[in-house]
Protein backbone atom coordinates (compact mmCIF):
# COMPACT_ATOMS: atom_id res chain seq x y z
CA UNK A 1 0.00 0.00 0.00
CA UNK A 2 3.30 2.53 0.27
CA UNK A 3 2.75 3.41 -3.49
CA UNK A 4 -1.13 4.47 -2.81
CA UNK A 5 -1.71 8.47 -2.76
CA UNK A 6 -5.33 8.96 -1.65
CA UNK A 7 -7.30 11.89 -2.01
CA UNK A 8 -10.82 12.63 -0.74
CA UNK A 9 -12.45 15.13 -2.22
CA UNK A 10 -14.53 17.28 0.01
CA UNK A 11 -17.44 18.94 -1.95
CA UNK A 12 -18.67 21.56 -3.47
CA UNK A 13 -21.32 24.17 -1.22
CA UNK A 14 -23.56 21.58 -0.03
CA UNK A 15 -26.51 23.30 -0.98
CA UNK A 16 -28.80 20.02 -0.64
CA UNK A 17 -27.64 20.03 3.25
CA UNK A 18 -28.43 23.49 4.06
CA UNK A 19 -28.61 24.43 6.66
CA UNK A 20 -26.58 22.02 7.82
CA UNK A 21 -23.88 23.29 5.77
CA UNK A 22 -24.54 26.91 6.60
CA UNK A 23 -21.35 27.23 8.38
CA UNK A 24 -19.57 23.83 8.14
CA UNK A 25 -18.54 21.88 4.68
CA UNK A 26 -20.58 18.87 4.00
CA UNK A 27 -17.89 16.55 5.00
CA UNK A 28 -17.47 18.22 8.68
CA UNK A 29 -21.65 17.44 9.38
CA UNK A 30 -21.95 15.43 12.46
CA UNK A 31 -23.27 12.06 12.12
CA UNK A 32 -24.16 8.84 14.34
CA UNK A 33 -23.93 10.96 17.70
CA UNK A 34 -20.08 11.51 17.68
CA UNK A 35 -18.47 11.41 14.30
CA UNK A 36 -17.88 13.86 11.54
CA UNK A 37 -19.18 12.10 7.80
CA UNK A 38 -14.87 12.74 6.68
CA UNK A 39 -14.40 10.25 9.69
CA UNK A 40 -16.27 7.48 7.23
CA UNK A 41 -13.75 7.35 4.40
CA UNK A 42 -11.09 8.28 6.65
CA UNK A 43 -11.49 5.17 8.70
CA UNK A 44 -11.94 3.23 5.80
CA UNK A 45 -8.32 4.17 4.31
CA UNK A 46 -6.74 3.69 7.95
CA UNK A 47 -8.91 -0.14 8.18
CA UNK A 48 -7.22 -0.75 4.68
CA UNK A 49 -3.55 0.02 5.16
CA UNK A 50 -4.01 3.49 3.38
CA UNK A 51 -2.23 5.67 5.17
CA UNK A 52 -1.09 8.74 2.80
CA UNK A 53 -3.90 10.95 2.64
CA UNK A 54 -4.93 14.38 1.44
CA UNK A 55 -8.33 16.02 1.73
CA UNK A 56 -9.07 18.66 -0.89
CA UNK A 57 -11.02 21.48 0.64
CA UNK A 58 -12.83 24.61 -0.55
CA UNK A 59 -16.20 25.99 1.10
CA UNK A 60 -16.69 26.48 4.92
CA UNK A 61 -13.94 24.42 5.98
CA UNK A 62 -12.63 25.84 8.98
CA UNK A 63 -14.06 23.37 11.11
CA UNK A 64 -13.30 20.82 8.95
CA UNK A 65 -9.27 21.58 9.14
CA UNK A 66 -9.67 21.69 13.02
CA UNK A 67 -11.34 18.34 13.59
CA UNK A 68 -8.77 16.31 11.05
CA UNK A 69 -5.68 18.02 12.67
CA UNK A 70 -6.87 17.18 15.47
CA UNK A 71 -8.48 13.58 15.28
CA UNK A 72 -5.78 12.16 12.43
CA UNK A 73 -1.81 12.46 13.66
CA UNK A 74 -0.02 9.23 12.63
CA UNK A 75 3.51 8.85 14.74
CA UNK A 76 6.61 9.62 13.08
CA UNK A 77 7.84 6.07 12.23
CA UNK A 78 5.29 4.94 9.98
CA UNK A 79 5.66 7.99 7.45
CA UNK A 80 1.76 8.18 7.55
CA UNK A 81 -0.39 11.55 6.72
CA UNK A 82 -3.55 12.80 7.33
CA UNK A 83 -2.89 16.47 4.77
CA UNK A 84 -5.49 19.41 3.84
CA UNK A 85 -5.14 20.83 0.44
CA UNK A 86 -7.60 23.90 0.54
CA UNK A 87 -8.59 25.53 -2.83
CA UNK A 88 -5.65 28.65 -3.28
CA UNK A 89 -4.76 30.60 -6.15
CA UNK A 90 -1.63 29.55 -7.56
CA UNK A 91 1.10 31.10 -10.88
CA UNK A 92 -1.24 29.03 -12.43
CA UNK A 93 -4.64 29.16 -11.59
CA UNK A 94 -6.53 31.81 -10.56
CA UNK A 95 -9.89 29.92 -9.40
CA UNK A 96 -11.86 27.56 -7.51
CA UNK A 97 -11.95 24.09 -8.08
CA UNK A 98 -14.77 23.71 -10.82
CA UNK A 99 -15.24 19.93 -10.74
CA UNK A 100 -14.25 16.86 -9.23
CA UNK A 101 -11.22 16.43 -12.11
CA UNK A 102 -10.21 20.02 -11.98
CA UNK A 103 -10.01 19.62 -7.98
CA UNK A 104 -7.49 16.80 -8.59
CA UNK A 105 -5.81 18.47 -11.52
CA UNK A 106 -5.22 21.46 -8.99
CA UNK A 107 -3.52 19.11 -6.69
CA UNK A 108 -1.33 17.09 -9.44
CA UNK A 109 1.80 18.53 -7.71
CA UNK A 110 0.95 16.70 -4.38
CA UNK A 111 0.60 13.09 -5.77
CA UNK A 112 3.38 13.08 -9.11
CA UNK A 113 6.03 11.81 -7.91
CA UNK A 114 8.16 8.77 -8.96
CA UNK A 115 7.20 6.40 -5.86
CA UNK A 116 3.55 6.80 -6.43
CA UNK A 117 2.20 4.25 -9.05
CA UNK A 118 -1.67 4.87 -7.94
CA UNK A 119 -4.25 7.55 -7.02
CA UNK A 120 -7.52 6.26 -5.16
CA UNK A 121 -10.06 9.18 -5.11
CA UNK A 122 -13.04 8.93 -2.56
CA UNK A 123 -16.16 11.31 -1.70
CA UNK A 124 -16.34 12.69 1.55
CA UNK A 125 -19.82 12.84 2.07
CA UNK A 126 -20.43 9.03 2.13
CA UNK A 127 -21.78 6.15 4.46
CA UNK A 128 -20.54 2.74 3.59
CA UNK A 129 -17.59 0.11 5.24
CA UNK A 130 -15.30 -0.87 2.89
CA UNK A 131 -11.92 -2.98 1.88
CA UNK A 132 -9.90 -0.91 -0.62
CA UNK A 133 -7.54 -3.97 -0.37
CA UNK A 134 -9.59 -6.02 -2.62
CA UNK A 135 -10.33 -2.70 -5.35
CA UNK A 136 -6.46 -2.61 -5.86
CA UNK A 137 -6.88 -6.55 -6.21
CA UNK A 138 -9.24 -6.54 -8.56
CA UNK A 139 -7.50 -3.30 -10.84
CA UNK A 140 -3.78 -5.06 -10.23
CA UNK A 141 -5.15 -8.50 -11.84
CA UNK A 142 -7.42 -6.81 -14.23
CA UNK A 143 -4.72 -4.80 -15.27
CA UNK A 144 -7.11 -1.95 -15.53
CA UNK A 145 -5.85 1.68 -16.29
CA UNK A 146 -8.72 2.89 -14.17
CA UNK A 147 -11.11 0.67 -11.38
CA UNK A 148 -14.50 2.10 -10.39
CA UNK A 149 -16.61 0.76 -7.16
CA UNK A 150 -19.87 -0.45 -8.64
CA UNK A 151 -22.93 -0.84 -6.87
CA UNK A 152 -25.65 -3.15 -8.73
CA UNK A 153 -29.56 -0.80 -7.76
CA UNK A 154 -32.92 -0.72 -9.38
CA UNK A 155 -33.56 1.73 -12.43
CA UNK A 156 -35.86 3.25 -10.16
CA UNK A 157 -32.51 4.24 -8.09
CA UNK A 158 -30.48 6.00 -10.38
CA UNK A 159 -31.21 8.97 -11.02
CA UNK A 160 -28.40 11.14 -9.85
CA UNK A 161 -26.22 8.39 -10.07
CA UNK A 162 -23.73 7.21 -13.20
CA UNK A 163 -24.40 4.09 -14.31
CA UNK A 164 -22.02 1.17 -16.21
CA UNK A 165 -22.87 -1.19 -18.86
CA UNK A 166 -20.02 -4.20 -18.49
CA UNK A 167 -18.88 -6.63 -20.95
CA UNK A 168 -18.64 -10.20 -19.79
CA UNK A 169 -14.85 -9.33 -17.62
CA UNK A 170 -16.19 -6.68 -15.96
CA UNK A 171 -14.92 -4.48 -17.99
CA UNK A 172 -16.68 -1.08 -18.52
CA UNK A 173 -17.98 -0.42 -21.97
CA UNK A 174 -20.43 1.89 -21.35
CA UNK A 175 -20.83 4.74 -19.13
CA UNK A 176 -23.65 6.92 -18.44
CA UNK A 177 -24.39 10.38 -15.94
CA UNK A 178 -27.27 10.64 -14.29
CA UNK A 179 -30.14 9.03 -16.90
CA UNK A 180 -33.05 11.33 -17.29
CA UNK A 181 -35.59 8.93 -19.10
CA UNK A 182 -35.88 5.00 -19.57
CA UNK A 183 -34.84 5.49 -23.24
CA UNK A 184 -31.41 6.72 -22.07
CA UNK A 185 -31.25 4.28 -19.32
CA UNK A 186 -31.80 1.25 -21.71
CA UNK A 187 -28.50 0.97 -23.41
CA UNK A 188 -26.32 0.32 -19.90
CA UNK A 189 -28.97 -1.85 -18.12
CA UNK A 190 -27.70 -5.56 -16.95
CA UNK A 191 -29.42 -8.37 -16.33
CA UNK A 192 -29.56 -9.45 -12.56
CA UNK A 193 -29.04 -12.75 -13.65
CA UNK A 194 -25.59 -11.89 -14.52
CA UNK A 195 -24.56 -9.65 -12.05
CA UNK A 196 -25.53 -12.12 -9.67
CA UNK A 197 -23.44 -14.52 -11.51
CA UNK A 198 -20.48 -11.93 -11.97
CA UNK A 199 -20.34 -10.99 -8.74
CA UNK A 200 -21.44 -14.27 -6.78
CA UNK A 201 -24.16 -12.06 -5.49
CA UNK A 202 -28.08 -12.27 -4.77
CA UNK A 203 -28.62 -9.21 -7.16
CA UNK A 204 -32.58 -10.04 -6.91
CA UNK A 205 -33.97 -7.60 -9.62
CA UNK A 206 -31.17 -4.70 -9.41
CA UNK A 207 -30.51 -4.67 -13.23
CA UNK A 208 -28.12 -1.44 -13.38
CA UNK A 209 -25.05 -1.12 -11.78
CA UNK A 210 -24.32 2.27 -10.00
CA UNK A 211 -20.76 4.97 -9.94
CA UNK A 212 -19.94 4.82 -6.51
CA UNK A 213 -17.89 8.05 -6.84
CA UNK A 214 -15.28 5.79 -5.69
CA UNK A 215 -11.98 5.75 -8.47
CA UNK A 216 -9.12 3.71 -8.67
CA UNK A 217 -6.07 5.11 -11.12
CA UNK A 218 -2.97 4.33 -12.53
CA UNK A 219 -1.15 7.28 -11.51
CA UNK A 220 0.23 8.01 -15.09
CA UNK A 221 -2.83 7.39 -16.37
CA UNK A 222 -4.59 10.03 -14.29
CA UNK A 223 -2.29 13.07 -15.00
CA UNK A 224 -2.36 12.39 -18.58
CA UNK A 225 -5.94 12.69 -18.45
CA UNK A 226 -5.54 15.74 -16.59
CA UNK A 227 -3.22 17.22 -18.63
CA UNK A 228 -4.12 16.66 -21.79
CA UNK A 229 -7.77 17.56 -21.93
CA UNK A 230 -9.50 20.49 -19.83
CA UNK A 231 -12.39 18.45 -18.42
CA UNK A 232 -13.94 18.99 -15.07
CA UNK A 233 -16.02 16.80 -13.84
CA UNK A 234 -15.33 12.94 -13.84
CA UNK A 235 -18.89 11.06 -14.45
CA UNK A 236 -19.90 13.98 -16.80
CA UNK A 237 -16.24 14.02 -18.72
CA UNK A 238 -13.82 11.66 -18.55
CA UNK A 239 -14.99 8.46 -18.22
CA UNK A 240 -17.55 8.47 -20.73
CA UNK A 241 -14.08 9.01 -22.80
CA UNK A 242 -11.75 6.98 -20.96
CA UNK A 243 -14.67 3.68 -21.43
CA UNK A 244 -13.76 4.48 -25.49
CA UNK A 245 -10.12 4.53 -25.13
CA UNK A 246 -8.62 2.96 -21.75
CA UNK A 247 -9.49 -0.35 -20.08
CA UNK A 248 -11.70 0.81 -17.51
CA UNK A 249 -12.47 -2.23 -14.96
CA UNK A 250 -15.55 -2.30 -12.15
CA UNK A 251 -14.81 -3.37 -8.50
CA UNK A 252 -18.60 -4.94 -7.27
CA UNK A 253 -19.45 -3.53 -4.05
CA UNK A 254 -22.93 -5.25 -2.54
CA UNK A 255 -22.83 -3.62 1.01
CA UNK A 256 -24.50 -0.55 2.45
CA UNK A 257 -23.44 2.09 0.62
CA UNK A 258 -25.36 5.89 0.96
CA UNK A 259 -24.67 9.05 -0.48
CA UNK A 260 -25.52 11.73 1.86
CA UNK A 261 -26.59 14.24 -0.22
CA UNK A 262 -30.04 15.63 1.22
CA UNK A 263 -31.44 16.78 4.49
CA UNK A 264 -34.25 13.25 3.90
CA UNK A 265 -30.85 11.19 3.15
CA UNK A 266 -29.11 12.52 6.77
CA UNK A 267 -32.25 11.95 8.68
CA UNK A 268 -32.97 8.76 7.42
CA UNK A 269 -29.13 7.50 7.14
CA UNK A 270 -28.45 8.40 10.68
CA UNK A 271 -32.08 7.20 12.28
CA UNK A 272 -31.00 3.89 10.47
CA UNK A 273 -28.24 3.39 12.62
CA UNK A 274 -30.14 3.32 15.90
CA UNK A 275 -31.64 0.24 15.08
CA UNK A 276 -31.15 -3.36 15.99
CA UNK A 277 -29.74 -5.06 13.04
CA UNK A 278 -29.03 -2.07 11.02
CA UNK A 279 -27.68 -2.46 7.42
CA UNK A 280 -24.32 -0.03 8.88
CA UNK A 281 -23.22 -1.84 11.68
CA UNK A 282 -21.53 0.72 14.50
CA UNK A 283 -20.85 -2.03 16.56
CA UNK A 284 -18.59 -4.54 14.18
CA UNK A 285 -15.76 -6.33 14.73
CA UNK A 286 -12.41 -4.25 15.51
CA UNK A 287 -10.96 -4.75 11.84
CA UNK A 288 -13.89 -1.99 10.78
CA UNK A 289 -13.33 0.88 13.21
CA UNK A 290 -14.79 4.49 12.80
CA UNK A 291 -11.95 6.82 13.93
CA UNK A 292 -12.75 10.42 15.08
CA UNK A 293 -10.94 12.75 17.90
CA UNK A 294 -10.73 11.66 21.19
CA UNK A 295 -12.55 13.69 23.73
CA UNK A 296 -12.50 12.23 27.28
CA UNK A 297 -15.75 12.68 28.08
CA UNK A 298 -17.65 11.32 31.57
CA UNK A 299 -20.01 8.45 30.42
CA UNK A 300 -23.58 9.14 30.02
CA UNK A 301 -26.06 9.52 33.05
CA UNK A 302 -29.92 8.36 32.73
CA UNK A 303 -31.64 9.31 35.47
CA UNK A 304 -35.11 7.15 35.36
CA UNK A 305 -35.62 7.65 31.48
CA UNK A 306 -37.50 5.07 29.03
CA UNK A 307 -34.90 4.92 25.65
CA UNK A 308 -35.91 2.37 22.89
CA UNK A 309 -34.12 2.02 19.42
CA UNK A 310 -31.64 4.57 20.46
CA UNK A 311 -28.52 6.23 20.32
CA UNK A 312 -27.12 8.02 23.59
CA UNK A 313 -23.39 9.86 23.11
CA UNK A 314 -20.93 10.20 25.82
CA UNK A 315 -21.09 13.15 28.45
CA UNK A 316 -24.76 12.61 28.25
CA UNK A 317 -27.00 13.78 31.13
CA UNK A 318 -31.06 12.15 30.66
CA UNK A 319 -33.54 13.47 32.86
CA UNK A 320 -35.80 11.41 34.89
CA UNK A 321 -39.15 10.74 33.03
CA UNK A 322 -37.90 11.45 30.00
CA UNK A 323 -38.86 9.32 26.49
CA UNK A 324 -36.46 8.96 23.82
CA UNK A 325 -37.08 6.97 20.97
CA UNK A 326 -36.11 6.01 17.63
CA UNK A 327 -33.34 9.14 18.18
CA UNK A 328 -29.63 9.59 17.94
CA UNK A 329 -28.36 11.80 20.98
CA UNK A 330 -25.47 13.79 19.96
CA UNK A 331 -22.23 14.46 22.54
CA UNK A 332 -22.97 16.42 25.90
CA UNK A 333 -26.71 16.91 25.38
CA UNK A 334 -28.39 18.06 28.63
CA UNK A 335 -32.70 16.49 28.54
CA UNK A 336 -34.27 17.97 30.75
CA UNK A 337 -37.13 16.23 32.86
CA UNK A 338 -40.05 14.58 31.56
CA UNK A 339 -38.70 15.74 27.45
CA UNK A 340 -39.77 13.70 24.83
CA UNK A 341 -37.69 13.15 21.80
CA UNK A 342 -38.94 10.77 18.69
CA UNK A 343 -37.65 10.29 15.58
CA UNK A 344 -35.17 13.20 16.02
CA UNK A 345 -31.30 13.63 16.04
CA UNK A 346 -29.68 16.22 18.23
CA UNK A 347 -26.46 16.83 17.65
CA UNK A 348 -25.22 17.84 20.89
CA UNK A 349 -23.07 20.31 22.25
CA UNK A 350 -19.25 22.09 21.86
CA UNK A 351 -19.32 22.65 25.73
CA UNK A 352 -21.88 22.05 28.67
CA UNK A 353 -22.28 25.81 29.43
CA UNK A 354 -22.60 28.51 27.35
CA UNK A 355 -18.93 30.58 27.37
CA UNK A 356 -18.65 33.66 28.81
CA UNK A 357 -15.72 36.19 29.78
CA UNK A 358 -16.80 35.45 33.08
CA UNK A 359 -16.05 31.50 32.45
CA UNK A 360 -19.37 30.74 34.15
CA UNK A 361 -22.47 31.24 31.65
CA UNK A 362 -25.98 29.41 31.02
CA UNK A 363 -25.79 25.62 31.06
CA UNK A 364 -26.95 24.13 27.48
CA UNK A 365 -29.88 22.07 27.54
CA UNK A 366 -33.54 21.09 26.27
CA UNK A 367 -35.65 22.36 28.91
CA UNK A 368 -38.02 20.18 30.99
CA UNK A 369 -41.53 19.44 29.91
CA UNK A 370 -40.31 19.40 25.79
CA UNK A 371 -41.15 17.46 22.88
CA UNK A 372 -38.79 17.05 19.84
CA UNK A 373 -40.76 15.08 17.03
CA UNK A 374 -38.82 14.28 13.45
CA UNK A 375 -36.60 17.26 13.59
CA UNK A 376 -32.80 17.83 13.41
CA UNK A 377 -31.61 19.81 16.31
CA UNK A 378 -27.81 21.41 15.29
CA UNK A 379 -24.75 21.85 18.08
CA UNK A 380 -25.29 24.24 20.79
CA UNK A 381 -28.92 25.00 20.49
CA UNK A 382 -30.57 26.29 23.79
CA UNK A 383 -34.72 25.00 24.72
CA UNK A 384 -36.77 26.62 27.12
CA UNK A 385 -39.52 24.50 29.28
CA UNK A 386 -42.30 22.94 27.41
CA UNK A 387 -41.43 23.66 23.86
CA UNK A 388 -42.86 21.73 20.97
CA UNK A 389 -41.16 21.05 17.84
CA UNK A 390 -43.12 19.08 15.30
CA UNK A 391 -44.08 19.37 11.58
CA UNK A 392 -47.85 18.24 12.21
CA UNK A 393 -49.08 20.38 8.95
CA UNK A 394 -46.68 18.18 6.79
CA UNK A 395 -44.99 20.92 5.35
CA UNK A 396 -42.52 20.05 2.70
CA UNK A 397 -40.93 22.75 2.21
CA UNK A 398 -40.08 26.05 4.65
CA UNK A 399 -37.21 28.59 4.30
CA UNK A 400 -35.74 29.76 7.24
CA UNK A 401 -36.91 31.46 10.10
CA UNK A 402 -36.02 32.76 13.65
CA UNK A 403 -36.04 29.39 14.81
CA UNK A 404 -35.97 26.77 12.68
CA UNK A 405 -36.09 25.66 8.56
CA UNK A 406 -37.92 22.73 6.99
CA UNK A 407 -36.12 20.78 4.28
CA UNK A 408 -37.69 17.56 2.69
CA UNK A 409 -39.94 17.04 5.66
CA UNK A 410 -37.75 17.77 8.50
CA UNK A 411 -37.63 20.35 10.88
CA UNK A 412 -33.99 21.75 11.07
CA UNK A 413 -32.72 23.50 13.97
CA UNK A 414 -29.74 25.47 12.99
CA UNK A 415 -26.64 26.03 15.35
CA UNK A 416 -26.47 28.22 18.22
CA UNK A 417 -30.62 28.72 18.42
CA UNK A 418 -32.10 29.40 21.33
CA UNK A 419 -35.66 28.63 21.58
CA UNK A 420 -37.60 29.99 24.47
CA UNK A 421 -39.91 28.52 26.78
CA UNK A 422 -43.25 27.90 25.08
CA UNK A 423 -42.38 27.61 22.22
CA UNK A 424 -44.51 25.86 19.53
CA UNK A 425 -43.80 25.24 15.93
CA UNK A 426 -47.66 25.04 15.30
CA UNK A 427 -47.94 28.83 15.96
CA UNK A 428 -45.44 29.60 12.94
CA UNK A 429 -47.67 26.97 11.02
CA UNK A 430 -50.93 29.17 11.30
CA UNK A 431 -49.07 32.54 10.37
CA UNK A 432 -47.75 30.63 6.97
Amino acid sequence: MANVITLILGGGQGSRLYPLTKVRSKPAVPIAGKHRLIDIPLSNCINSGLNKIYVLTQFNSESLHWHIRNSFVFDHFNRGFVEILAAQQTATNMGWYQGTADAVRQNLHTFNLPDVDYVLILSGDQLYSADFGEMIETHVMAQADVTIAGLPVLASQTEGLGVMKLDKKGKVTGFLEKPKSEAELKPVRMSPKWIGEYGNIDAGERDCLANMGIYLFNKDVLVEALTKTECEDFGKEVFPEMVQTHHVQMHLFDGYWEDIGTIRAFYEANLALAQSGAAFNLYDDDRKKIFTRPRFLPPSRVDGATIKSSIISDGCIIGEGAVIENSIIGLRSHVGKGVVIKDSILMGNDYYRIPQADGKGEQIRIGDGSKIIGAIVDKNCQMGENVVIENTANIENQEENAFFQVVDGVIVIPKNRTIPADFKSDDLWKKV
